[in-house]
């Protein structure tokens, strides 16, 4: 207790009383007491306000600044002041592990060692075949916020401009594009990685990402040689179907009974049932609400006094969408491969030799499929955060100041929403940018 306590003066204790001195000041076993039960939660600042106090201690206390909560307050919600920009993950490089490696060996252990004894492989409702009940009403609220999603960011794309690289994957919302230099594209050098830019559209802020759909995911895996028997949907579309939502132009087998494992082999699946031919139709197309190809075509420009709005909904759309994916993610299983942007929603990964990424060769074209994230499901694209859309164009020499935001949020925020408060970190709203002058002598 007393190392606690700053050496500012003189300390004893008196045998014959119950308390100690720090100088002329007493502290008695009340205030003992008092600060036994605040160690646990207040530090202390390094000197008393003065020594002509009263017999009460009065100190300086603080909080940690990751937390910023008071010790006698209830717990709220505090983000940080910044963080750091998004990583780029090496294109010559697997993408890590969602799940430490430790424990996908501890489990396939796990498994095996129930093999060997001939247990059955305990699976929980979403991974046994079966359907989640709770997560029926969720997968109907995601595919309804889908929709608003995109017929939002349709309306909005005719008001706010968006720009995207020819060369590379860069998107910018703003007036014009930027001019910082960091184009990767095969061409940068002639240009001296200064993008090339052309008019952007919807796929340039939300990326598509589409799945094989299946009736019984659990049934036959797709061959090379069977692919183009099987329709391409939206992921988070295929995702909502298997967890509930029927549509009838894509139907979904609904098991009574689970299916049943030992280690890695399936002994027991319902049977086979023959699967109902693919739709096909030239007239028209069921998911047209909910995919992004020509949605900009299918919308007005909308009104000036409507643009709020449509951006409030929007952001709001767009967080019930992730928040709800990743709820759905957590009982129906999700891979995409480790090297590409290829995702598939199903217990186990196709078997189609499209990947042409980083040692394709070695692997025949298959995909190294891993668990899913919710980014790669749901990519947030982000781009960099624009102070003043109609001001001057960002540069490289002031890029440290800069901050970065999903595209959705950007494109919403520059439309008049209110955005989440999780989103201001990474944006560094709260930093001035200075001059170009004044950056060189910036620390």
């Amino acid at each position: 207790m007393l190392q606690m306590l700053p050496a500012v003066s003189t300390c004893f204790l008196d045998p014959s009383q119950t308390g100690f001195f720090i100088g002329n000041v007493e502290f008695t076993s009340r205030h003992l007491s008092a600060l036994r039960s605040h160690t646990p939660r207040v530090k202390f600042a390094h000197k008393l306000l003065s020594q002509e106090l009263p017999t009460s201690l009065r100190t300086l206390s603080y909080t940690s600044q990751e937390y910023g909560k008071d010790p006698i307050s209830k717990r709220r919600e505090v983000y940080r002041q910044n963080v750091d920009l998004p990583t780029i993950l090496p294109k010559r490089k697997k993408k890590p592990y969602p799940i430490p490696l430790k424990q996908i060996k501890q489990a396939a252990k796990a498994d095996k060692e129930l093999a060997q004894k001939g247990i059955e492989k305990p699976l929980e409702p979403g991974k046994n075949g079966l359907l989640v009940p709770d997560l029926i009403p969720v997968a109907h609220e995601v595919l309804d916020a889908w929709k608003i999603l995109i017929k939002g960011l349709s309306h909005l794309l005719h008001v706010i401009p968006v720009y995207a690289c020819r060369e590379c994957s860069e998107v910018h919302v703003a007036q014009s594009g930027h001019h910082i230099q960091d184009c990767l594209g095969p061409t940068n050098e002639k240009r001296r990685s200064f993008h090339s830019w052309v008019t952007g559209s919807i796929n340039d802020v939300l990326v598509p990402i589409e799945s094989y759909h299946l009736y019984d995911p659990f049934g036959r895996r797709i061959k090379h040689e069977t692919r183009f028997e099987y329709d391409r949907i939206p992921a988070v579309v295929e995702l909502c179907i298997q967890a509930g939502v029927d549509i009838p132009e894509y139907p979904s087998r609904r098991r009574t009974k689970p299916i049943r494992m030992i280690g890695k082999k399936v002994i027991d699946r319902g049977g086979n049932i023959e699967e109902p031919k693919p739709w096909q139709s030239a007239d028209s197309y069921p998911l047209l609400d909910f995919d992004t190809q020509g949605a900009s075509q299918r919308f007005a420009p909308p009104l000036p006094v409507d643009v709020p709005r449509i951006a409030q909904e929007t952001i709001e759309a767009y967080e019930t969408v992730r928040s709800g994916v990743r709820m759905l993610m957590r009982k129906y299983t999700v891979k995409a491969c480790g090297y590409c942007s290829e995702v598939h929603v199903g217990p186990w990964g196709h078997n189609a030799k499209l990947c042409g990424e980083f040692k394709h060769q070695w692997r025949d074209g298959k995909h190294g499929w891993q668990d899913a994230t919710l980014d790669e499901v749901l990519p947030p694209n982000y781009v960099w955060h624009v102070p003043d859309p109609k001001g001057s164009p960002l540069i490289g020499t002031l890029k440290r100041f800069y901050g970065k935001a999903p595209a959705v949020v950007e494109v919403c925020m520059q439309a008049g929403a209110q955005i989440p408060k999780k989103y201001f970190p990474m944006m560094r709203l709260d930093i001035v940018l200075p001059d170009s002058e004044e950056a060189r002598s910036v620390a």
